[in-house]
């Protein structure tokens, strides 16, 4: 008993050792990144990326309490999952969402504080302008300006003592050195635009071309109030209109008047975004009219890539039919071909004037549709391009779904005597919907936001005429929500397009949560 204690109590201190290292490493291993996410986080916020140093805080403080709690330690397992979940979904989603209830465009992207900086770092030539040479001398270089004929120069510097340096300028009979060339002053440029030349009267000039300094005055000076500016060429005073995101002048009274001034900064504007999707008739009838056209597009596309899916994948599985293998490969090939290759293909082949359908339906029935100028044949072309591209991906579901129906049930029914159709409705359709159904759900939603297919084929033309923002008659609405981002008459208007993009997750949403509703009640 004496010898087994004593065992103990020797092994006892080496089994505690790891452990504690263990700990220590664990300990100095979330320290670590704590304190580099830390610094992180508060780099982004003082560049004003609240929402990514937000984010920062969360996934590190989860991790830290995932990792250094051994409540939670289990969860270790599953954090990798919660993190992409957070980063890659919840985040671009909730971020978007945000966008919504503001200005952001392509003229309103700075914070309030960052625009206010780049009116205040602007100029104006307040004064007359004077050409000037750069000599190189043997000490380094020196410049000359002509005054009304008389040759005004500046001490000899090296390039680095330009920075925000004052030089005298004294007269001189002739200039001395080598003239520099223009690529010598380009190079130089960023430092010579940070020094004042002083003439022999006081008045300073500064760089205001490549070959002309003058006099220069900061053209907005901020106010007591830390928010107005003042206009030094004109007097006018410049106060932020929140409500627009910019800032504009204003009259004794305070009220805004004439042209806001560029560039713009983020203010939030409530629901100003969604109130235009169903006030601004010049965006409510497109989006009404793409939503449309968005909804018959995914169904049809699911409905006929799935009965000829189904069609298929029971002819190449039909016993007496020789070379199936050979059909099933066939057919399977569309799918293995990259998608945007063969709408490329296809784009060619619809061509109006020289494309191979066209001109097979020219010789046989003497018609020569207008696929891409006619918005009701570009939409006919858009469905059939896509159920090509899609049957062969419903026929393997099929085709493994059918091979999971036993044959014993056929043969019953066959013996009962009955026929295709009603094997079809009684024993494979039931049998196939309820592990059918929530792929169908996903083709659905895919087809909702086919970006890629509209984009290489159509572009979304033909255009809609008489529109506030950019439409075509065959985009969906990722496509709508894309020109109005990236290519808005009124500039990139990415608020509007978070707005239509928050809407289409929530339409998406409801019409899966829908389809799964009637589906349950169907089966059950």
């Amino acid at each position: 008993m004496q010898s087994v204690q004593s065992t103990d109590a020797m092994t006892s201190p080496a089994t505690s050792m790891p452990s504690s290292k263990t700990v220590f490493i664990k300990w100095a291993l979330l320290g670590s990144v704590g304190l580099v996410n830390g610094y992180a986080t508060i780099l982004m916020y003082s560049r004003g990326e609240l929402a990514f140093a937000l984010l920062t805080v969360i996934l590190t403080a989860l991790a830290l309490y995932v990792f250094g709690s051994k409540k939670t330690y289990a969860h270790r397992y599953i954090y990798p999952g919660i993190a992409g979940m957070i980063l890659f979904i919840l985040f671009p989603l909730a971020y978007t969402v945000g966008l919504a209830f503001t200005n952001y465009s392509a003229k309103n992207q700075l914070s309030f504080e960052r625009a206010q900086s780049v009116l205040l770092d602007r100029t104006f030539q307040s004064g007359d302008s004077y050409s000037f040479n750069l000599y190189h001398v043997d000490d380094g270089h020196q410049i000359v300006i002509n005054k009304d004929g008389e040759l005004l120069a500046s001490p000899v510097f090296t390039e680095s003592e330009l920075a925000d340096q004052d030089f005298d300028l004294t007269p001189v009979s002739a200039e001395q050195g080598e003239k520099a060339a223009i690529k010598d002053i380009i190079a130089l440029r960023s430092k010579l635009s940070g020094i004042d030349l002083i003439f022999p009267s006081g008045d300073a000039v500064r760089m205001s071309g490549l070959r002309k300094f003058a006099a220069v005055e900061p053209l907005y000076t901020v106010q007591a109030d830390g928010e107005s500016l003042l206009d030094n060429r004109t007097g006018d005073l410049l106060r932020p209109n929140m409500e627009l995101g910019f800032f504009q002048p204003v009259d004794e009274n305070g009220e805004f008047i004439g042209n806001t001034v560029a560039p713009g900064f983020i203010v939030g504007i409530g629901t100003h975004n969604f109130e235009r999707v169903w006030k601004d008739d010049g965006i409510k009838q497109p989006f009404i009219s793409i939503f449309i056209w968005t909804m018959l597009f995914s169904a049809l596309s699911v409905a006929l890539t799935m009965i000829i899916g189904l069609v298929l994948a029971s002819v190449v599985q039909w016993e007496a039919l020789k070379g199936r293998a050979i059909y099933r490969v066939l057919l399977i090939l569309p799918y293995a071909v990259p998608a945007f290759i063969s709408i490329l293909i296809f784009k060619g082949l619809f061509n109006q004037s020289f494309g191979e359908v066209n001109m097979v339906l020219e010789n046989i029935f003497g018609i020569s549709p207008a696929w891409f100028s006619d918005p009701f044949m570009a939409k006919l072309m858009i469905v059939i391009v896509n159920t090509w591209l899609g049957f062969p991906y419903m026929m393997i579901l099929c085709m493994g779904l059918l091979k999971a129906i036993p044959d014993d049930l056929y043969e019953a029914s066959a013996i009962d005597g009955s026929n295709f159709i009603s094997n079809f409705t009684t024993i494979t359709l039931p049998l196939m919907i309820k592990p059918l159904t929530p792929l169908l759900i996903a083709s659905f939603a895919f087809n909702f936001n086919n970006f890629v297919l509209i984009q290489l084929l159509t572009g979304g033309g033909p255009n809609m005429i008489g529109t506030s923002e950019p439409a075509g008659y065959t985009d969906l609405l990722v496509n709508y929500t894309y020109r109005i981002a990236f290519e808005g008459s009124g500039g990139q208007d990415f608020g509007l397009a978070s707005a239509i993009a928050t809407l289409i997750f929530l339409l998406v949403g409801a019409l899966a949560l829908l389809n799964l509703r009637v589906t349950k009640v169907a089966q059950d």
